[in-house]
């Protein structure tokens, strides 16, 4: 019987924050899967490894994590005063399909400089050395963001000094603006708010009746308080990831806050929708050790926040949820910005399990709903090796 042997298409495997995933540009891409559709998604999941019954992705790219099941096509954009189109696909580890609804923060950092590595900013807007602006249209949410990289003789500036918790080595440090970051397509009307309030009362069903804050900004997210949970805030993931019966608690919140939120309109949709909205639990500041081994002190943050990700806890905290706490916590009388104190700021640096975080939003209040127009992180990147990716040329 014969097979049909394997294909290569380029790409290039980046580390971008605390995620990794496979760079495409959309002309690299075979033609049936230039455009979204069945032929694309069942690429990706080859190229990933997926779906994986063992949740190993040994025979793909992936590393059975939510943080390295990614996958991201880029191109020249499309919009006006724009560089890039960024199109983001997590890929499910032992599901057969790709969630294109929602961002991934930490692969942002990773666009700008793949973009200006594989031609896809105008060179004229390239310095020999300092600093380049490349702006980023992401597609799966229709924002914008700014990445600031950092450029050293004509090239893209990749090592450097800027330690990232949760990522072993430095690298150059890479400024991300999120601009507008509430998610105008999601929840009711496009709110930040889709409830319209900052706290309401989420009645999940087997769990309990607790406070919630829902918001739309960076990616949707359901904030909790850990102790109405019967945690603490200071969980490593080995905590919860080993427990089935916290793990199906905390997606049965996900699907109850999804449902009010408007993102779905049955319970049951929720399944379908892995990477978005995410859960997340908050708490005053403590003492804990990292994963890592660190001491953090309490007195040098302003909160606790845990959160998890396609249904495991999250080894750091995903930039995109970085996006929503810093959201939250600049706006007063929401969850997140009671945990740090219940006072008016415009950045937090908040505890996870890797180590700790700086993100800085402003909010403000127009006519009774809450905007931002921009929140601020700094992260880093890296190409880890670029080339050629195999899969067999009948996969999709």
């Amino acid at each position: 019987m014969a097979h049909a042997p394997q294909i290569k298409i380029p790409a290039t495997y980046m580390r971008g924050g605390t995620s990794k995933g496979v760079f495409f540009s959309l002309n690299d891409l075979p033609e049936a899967a230039q455009t979204a559709g069945p032929a694309r998604d069942a690429l990706l999941l080859r190229v990933i490894g997926s779906p994986d019954p063992y949740d190993k992705q040994i025979d793909g790219m992936g590393g059975a994590t939510s943080s390295t099941s990614k996958t991201v096509i880029l191109s020249k954009s499309t919009k006006a005063d724009h560089d890039v189109d960024y199109l983001f696909g997590q890929v499910s580890i032992d599901k057969p399909f790709v969630d294109w609804s929602g961002n991934c923060g930490n692969l942002s950092a990773a666009v700008g400089s793949f973009a200006i590595s594989n031609g896809l900013v105008d060179a004229s807007r390239i310095p020999q050395n300092g600093v380049a602006v490349v702006r980023v249209w992401q597609a799966n949410i229709g924002k914008t963001i700014i990445a600031h990289v950092p450029i050293t003789h004509g090239e893209v500036q990749e090592t450097g000094d800027f330690e990232l918790d949760g990522v072993t080595f430095p690298a150059a440090e890479v400024q991300l603006e999120f601009l507008d970051p509430a998610a105008e397509e999601e929840g009711a009307g496009g709110s930040m708010f889709p409830t319209g309030n900052l706290i309401d009362d989420l009645e999940v069903p087997g769990v309990g009746t607790f406070k919630s804050t829902l918001i739309n900004a960076g990616i949707p997210t359901i904030f909790v308080n850990a102790e109405d949970i019967g945690y603490t805030g200071t969980e490593l993931q080995g905590a919860i990831n080993g427990d089935l019966k916290a793990l199906a608690m905390f997606e049965t919140i996900r699907a109850c806050g999804a449902l009010r939120m408007g993102l779905i309109s049955s319970l049951d949709e929720a399944a379908k929708r892995q990477h978005t909205p995410k859960v997340a639990f908050v708490a005053k500041p403590a003492d804990y050790i990292a994963s890592s081994g660190k001491a953090i002190s309490g007195g040098d943050i302003d909160l606790l926040v845990r959160a998890l990700s396609m249904g495991k806890l999250h080894h750091a905290m995903m930039g995109t949820a970085a996006v929503a706490i810093g959201t939250a916590a600049a706006i007063s009388g929401t969850l997140v910005n009671l945990a740090a104190g219940g006072v008016e700021r415009n950045a937090v640096r908040f505890g996870h399990p890797s180590g700790t975080l700086r993100v800085g939003a402003q909010a403000t209040q127009v006519n009774g709903e809450w905007t931002v127009k921009k929140a601020i992180m700094s992260r880093s990147a890296r190409v880890l090796m670029e080339g050629f990716v195999r899969v067999p040329g009948d996969s999709f």
